[in-house]
């Protein structure tokens, strides 16, 4: 077969292609001396060494040689909400805040930084930093006055801080309890806590904020998915399409240059969604532009740990996390079985024991031969609930950095204290979910945690803050292997929607980036310090060093 003219050559000290066999650049690779790639278009046409690629090149075609490089698959990030990220405004950023004195800090220079508006945002409060006391706006008051407009966005994005203004504003001067469990919180007295828990609650106080253009939002994110294309990310799975501007705000992006991430969206099904509703999120499947797509379809079943709201077991401390979003357990097996009939694969958010186990009962009992299916986060788990999962087929999505970064090994941490020393025990059981030979793909779940793919892949096999090695690991034996870590970002993200993707191989596309560290045998945490020189997106060069 005659190769068709070379559009980019790139060369490096090695290359792993994760293809049939070991696929690492070893033995069991398809071929093992490669160390350079060909790309015509968007396909990789040929692999191999470098002295049989660069034959192939004519005078039109670009070369690039990265001497000491590691060529891999580029980074799929199997979970992330970058479109709703920049629906909201940041502000302050109050990740890794730890403690109560240290937010105050925090949230007194945002003030000064964001003196003179009449608004002030925060964003990525982390629990934790109340040190165990309840999680009111008072700070705010304190800081701010009690007139201040102030939203202050917690890291799970499941919930909120308002500032008594704000809720005043959105018209609640009293507590309110919804049907799918959102709350906004109110104390003994009835009066608002400034705590606001789940969609439906964030949502009747978020549609108060400042209005932003979809253009405005559409540079951000444009700029946002270039600094993912910088770390190696190539593709995202999108968890959301709900902010009615969310198809404007991508055609806008798209007009400004190639999106240098591809997405691919998955709207929600949520318990309020009508037969017509489930009509509308069929007939969206596939529909997008150049650079993205509609994909799948998310749901809930519950909630979070620290915000009461997950679906366990049995209650936690506070005798909360004891229900489901969908109160009509049956509704949400109907739903699935409708999309399944359909064609259209699904991914469920569930975080309590409960939650995962329903999920899988639920997808097992589903007809064979359907659409692959997958369930999102899983972070506490019996082991006899991975072996169903793996036994029927599911895929297993999960974010490492939500362990590491937001529990703690002696159990101090909120998480653990809710649910004790027993489930928390079973906290990200990555290494049993592998075992079990379940797909097992890894994101960010960005804004909720960083997007890096190299220190996420370094703290799954590290199970710490990659670079705190004076921090103790979190079930260090639930640790994956160097290989398994790049697989959760290359090829296991494929195969958690029914696609061969991750790959360096004839005919695949050409997605792929060059990095200073060799991913499968760097130390973690100089793999986490490492630098991507080049990504590939699709054949589009979306990031160069």
């Amino acid at each position: 077969m005659t190769t068709p003219p070379i559009d980019l050559i790139v060369t490096g000290a090695r290359l792993h292609a994760l293809d049939a066999g070991g696929g690492d650049g070893s033995a069991g690779s398809a071929n093992p001396a490669a160390d350079a790639i060909a790309v015509a278009g968007d396909r990789i046409v040929a692999v191999g060494p470098r002295s049989e690629i660069v034959a192939l090149a004519d005078e039109r075609t670009e070369r690039l040689d990265f001497a000491a490089g590691t060529i891999v698959p580029a980074f799929t990030d199997a979970h992330a909400h970058p479109v709703a990220s920049v629906s909201i405004p940041q502000g302050t950023d109050l990740s890794g805040v730890p403690t109560f004195a240290a937010l105050r800090e925090a949230l007194a220079r945002g003030a000064a930084e964001q003196a003179g508006s009449d608004w002030f945002f925060a964003s990525g409060l982390d629990p934790n930093a109340f040190e165990g006391a309840p999680i009111t706006n008072g700070i705010l008051t304190e800081l701010l006055g009690p007139d201040r407009l102030a939203h202050v966005g917690m890291f799970d994005g499941h919930s909120a801080l308002a500032s008594d203004a704000l809720l005043r504003l959105a018209g609640f001067t009293e507590g309110r309890s919804y049907p799918d469990g959102s709350s906004i919180v109110a104390d003994a007295d009835g009066r608002p806590t400034g705590h606001v828990l789940e969609f439906s609650a964030l949502n009747d106080v978020r549609a108060h904020l400042p209005a932003r253009s979809p253009e405005e939002q559409a540079h951000e994110l444009h700029a946002l998915l270039g600094a993912m294309a910088a770390t190696g990310i190539a593709r995202v799975h999108v968890m959301d399409l709900q902010d009615p501007d969310a198809i404007a705000i991508l055609e806008a992006a798209e007009r400004i240059a190639p999106l240098p991430v591809s997405l691919r969206l998955s709207p929600w099904c949520e318990p309020g969604t009508t037969d017509a509703g489930i009509d509308e999120l069929i007939a969206r499947q596939g529909r997008g532009g150049d650079r993205w797509s509609v994909g799948g379809i998310k749901f809930f079943i519950d909630g979070t740990v620290e915000g009461g709201t997950a679906w366990l077991e049995t209650p936690d401390i506070h005798g909360e996390n004891t229900e489901s979003v969908w109160r009509d357990h049956a509704a949400y097996a109907e739903r699935i079985a409708r999309f399944h009939g359909a064609g259209i694969p699904t991914a469920t958010h569930a975080i309590g024991e409960r939650g995962i186990r329903f999920v899988v009962e639920t997808l097992a009992a589903l007809p064979a031969g359907g659409p692959q299916h997958r369930i999102e986060h899983i972070e506490s788990v019996s082991k006899d609930v991975i072996e169903r999962l793996a036994a029927a087929g599911i895929a297993a999505s999960m974010q490492p950095t939500h362990c590491t970064h937001y529990t703690r090994a002696d159990g101090s941490d909120d998480w653990s204290r809710r649910l004790g020393e027993t489930r928390a025990h079973r906290a990200w059981c990555t290494r049993d979910v592998r075992d079990s030979g379940a797909v097992l793909a890894l994101g960010s779940d960005f804004p909720v945690a960083p997007f890096n793919p190299l220190e996420i892949m370094a703290d799954a096999q590290l199970r710490r803050p990659a670079g705190s090695p004076e921090v103790e690991p979190v079930l260090p034996e639930q640790g994956l292997t160097a290989r398994e870590a790049l697989e959760g970002y290359t090829t296991q993200p494929g195969a958690a929607i029914g696609e061969r993707s991750g790959v360096l191989a004839v005919d695949e596309p050409a997605s792929f980036a060059v990095l200073d560290v060799d991913p499968l045998a760097a130390d973690p945490d100089a793999l986490a310090a490492g630098r991507v020189l080049l990504t590939v997106s699709d054949g589009l060069v979306t990031h160069r060093a």
